[in-house]
């Protein structure tokens, strides 16, 4: 009994915490005019809601949970949900292919009941002219990954998104590059490892990242694409090291970076050839506390999901919101590491996914 007393203590006492913590105002990114091609950002606090009328009934579908990104999302999406007492459930396709599987589970959270549905898409462009026949006319938020918003379909359906423009990722990461790199300082060879072909903004993160290289020494001397697991990942590393012997860096999405640290180790390789992430994990913050990545950018998973509940509901609740919102992408190195920035960012180490929240706590 006292252990569970204990442990209830516990969990209340992290549940204030992320309350206080949300309490406090960060500043964010709203997008004038919302949803277009020109627009321009606005900086804003970003205060959310405590407390709701009723508990409404939100259902969030995730691309994957494959890697500690979208963990990340889960958790400040969770969290947020217990603070404000919505019942929360959360689906996952399990990969970017898998179109089929997330259209089946938008239907399922149409059956369900949901109030709002949090869509973070597996692809840009496959919703159009089609969304509502697997959501109905329940209000849609987008997440995270881009959806395009010059469909009339989604247009109509899609009421508000949270989510960074993943070319400024990629730039970031170039930047970083170019800025090492200027022209006339030597050529350094780059492999580039973004992640899956067409999807999850990499298309947006290869664009910012070439652009950031105009007028740097840095040639980019091989392209590899895969989904973003692990053994995929470590295959493209393993054959870039056959074909590519004397690459400089590898630069890539999160898990490439994750694998390409053990993969240096075992080719004796972590003298000669640095890693650069286009994304936070916690991989990728263990290589930057260590030395082991030199730069990441971080597009603050934990605050983003955060406000996409916080969009939802006050649409729901018809209070004050922004429609076209984004946190602030903040540039990461081994020598700054600031600690309000990655409590935005990842989940707690010991944190496991979580699928059902109702009343304050979770659902099993």
């Amino acid at each position: 009994m006292l252990i569970i007393m204990l442990k209830k203590s516990i969990i209340s006492f992290l549940l204030l915490f992320f309350t206080l913590d949300s309490a406090f105002s960060r500043e964010i990114n709203t997008y004038k005019p919302p949803f277009k091609h020109e627009k321009q950002p606005q900086s804003i606090p970003f205060k959310p809601l405590l407390s709701v009328s009723k508990p409404w009934k939100i259902c969030a579908v995730y691309p994957h949970l494959k890697d500690s990104y979208w963990l990340s999302i889960n958790y400040g999406m969770v969290e947020q949900a217990k603070i404000l007492g919505i019942t929360l459930k959360v689906l996952e396709a399990g990969g970017y292919p898998e179109l089929e599987k997330q259209k089946g589970q938008l239907q399922y959270c149409k059956k369900w009941g949901a109030d709002a549905i949090i869509l973070g898409t597996v692809d840009r462009t496959a919703y159009n002219g089609i969304l509502s026949q697997f959501t109905g006319d329940i209000p849609v938020f987008s997440m995270t990954n881009d959806i395009d918003m010059s469909d009339p379909e989604i247009k109509m359906h899609i009421k508000a998104k949270v989510g960074v423009d993943w070319y400024y990722m990629g730039k970031q990461a170039g930047v970083f590059l170019a800025q090492r790199h200027p022209k006339g300082s030597g050529k350094m060879k780059v492999a580039w490892l973004p992640g899956p072909k067409q999807r999850g903004g990499t298309k947006a993160v290869t664009t910012g990242f070439y652009d950031a290289l105009q007028d740097s020494d840095i040639e980019v001397v091989s392209t590899l694409w895969a989904d973003n697991s692990k053994e995929l990942q470590r295959n493209l590393i393993q054959q870039l090291f056959t074909e590519h012997p004397d690459i400089n860096y590898i630069v890539g999405g999160a898990v490439a970076a994750e694998v390409a640290i053990s993969e240096l180790r075992t080719n004796h390789r972590t003298d000669d050839v640095k890693i650069i992430s286009t994304y936070l994990s916690h991989g990728v913050y263990r290589g930057l506390r260590r030395g082991k990545i030199l730069f990441s950018p971080t597009d603050k998973m934990a605050q983003q999901a955060q406000m996409s509940i916080d969009q939802a509901v006050r649409y729901l609740e018809n209070k004050p919101m922004e429609f076209d919102l984004a946190p602030k992408i903040q540039p990461l190195t081994p020598e700054y590491l600031p600690r309000e920035v990655i409590t935005d960012s990842l989940s707690p180490a010991e944190y496991r996914p979580v699928f059902n929240v109702e009343n304050h706590d979770v659902a099993h």
